[in-house]
């Protein structure tokens, strides 16, 4: 069984890969999903989004990062694809599942499962350009408002010649509402040979375990779950109770200390307060720590205000103890 980091834009950034990788039990990453246009990609822009590629296609920790290409153009596709493999990409990832309006818009991401015939030519272009030992994958949902052409698509991206397929198991309408649909899962590994990967509303390892056993799929890919519970991967694998906060307070200023080295320092406090705000799900203590940093834009004062919360929690377990 794998467990596999999900490809989320604006979200699982190049520094969260690195900390999630690090906290451990994840077997590869796919990264958010790089745009294709009708031009040559070129290594610059590659390399920030997925700047693993300088170091061998993987994280410190030495985990894969598939490179995931959105798009409607099978040449353009398929020239890039190429172009991204011979860079060093451990697998490159076709995205047929973002439900955004902006990329739907533009022929994009799940509009695309309106028609797999375009599904069938794009990834079978993408196959052929890319050398044989290179996996090439694909991302789908089950349709767009309806079920209706769900197997249609597994069946044209197996036809195309993808190693795996991994399946969000809801339709371009239910976003990311619950529930998921997982014995959709299970219908679409019965009716293709290629091994599929589990993915939707996975929070917990009950979670993971019955979406297995729904779903039948060896495979799990997890996006908003380990975002908002970061050992949840490592806690699947080992059976780990969870980290407490004070633990975790470290991997987080760590996160904040390598957005203030790569990007505009007026840029790191929202990218911060944007996890913040996601782990308040798991942690009462992110709830405290984002109230108190919510209007504060100086990067150098929230640096502060997070080591200060490091050491005022440490002095308080010692106390209480």
């Amino acid at each position: 069984m794998r467990l596999i980091l999900a490809p989320m834009e604006g979200i699982a950034d190049h520094s969260l890969r690195d900390i999630l990788t690090r906290l451990g039990g994840i077997d590869f990453c796919v990264a958010e999903f790089v745009r294709i246009t009708n031009h040559l990609l070129t290594e610059k822009m590659l390399l920030r989004t997925v700047p693993e590629l300088a170091h061998g296609g993987c994280t410190r920790n030495g985990v894969p990062v598939r490179v995931q290409l959105l798009g409607s153009d099978p040449v353009c596709l398929a020239e890039n694809a190429a172009f991204v493999a011979a860079l060093g990409a451990p697998g490159i990832d076709l995205n047929f599942g973002c439900p955004a309006p902006t990329v739907n818009r533009h022929g994009g991401g799940a509009v695309l499962l309106a028609f797999p015939e375009q599904i069938h030519t794009i990834v079978s272009a993408t196959r052929r350009a890319v050398p044989l030992h290179i996996p090439v994958t694909a991302k789908m949902r089950l349709g767009i408002s309806d079920t209706s052409l769900a197997l249609d698509c597994a069946r044209a991206i197996e036809a195309g010649g993808a190693s795996e397929i991994t399946v969000h198991a809801r339709t371009k309408s239910d976003a990311y509402r619950p529930p998921a649909r997982w014995e959709w899962l299970a219908q679409i590994r019965e009716t293709v040979k290629l091994p599929v990967v589990a993915n939707g509303e996975v929070w917990t390892p009950q979670d993971y375990e019955e979406i297995r056993r729904v779903s039948g799929c060896a495979d799990v890919m997890i996006g908003r779950g380990v975002i908002i519970r970061p050992d949840l991967m490592r806690r699947i694998k080992t059976g780990e109770e969870a980290m407490e906060w004070l633990a975790l307070l470290p991997w987080v200023i760590d996160f904040y200390e390598q957005l203030c080295a790569r990007m505009e320092h007026r840029h790191a406090p929202g990218r911060l307060k944007q996890w913040l705000g996601m782990l308040r799900a798991a942690y009462p203590e992110a709830e405290i720590l984002h109230r108190t940093l919510r209007s504060e834009r100086d990067p150098v004062a929230v640096g502060e205000m997070l080591a200060a919360g490091l050491h005022e929690t440490s002095g308080m377990i010692k106390n209480f103890y």
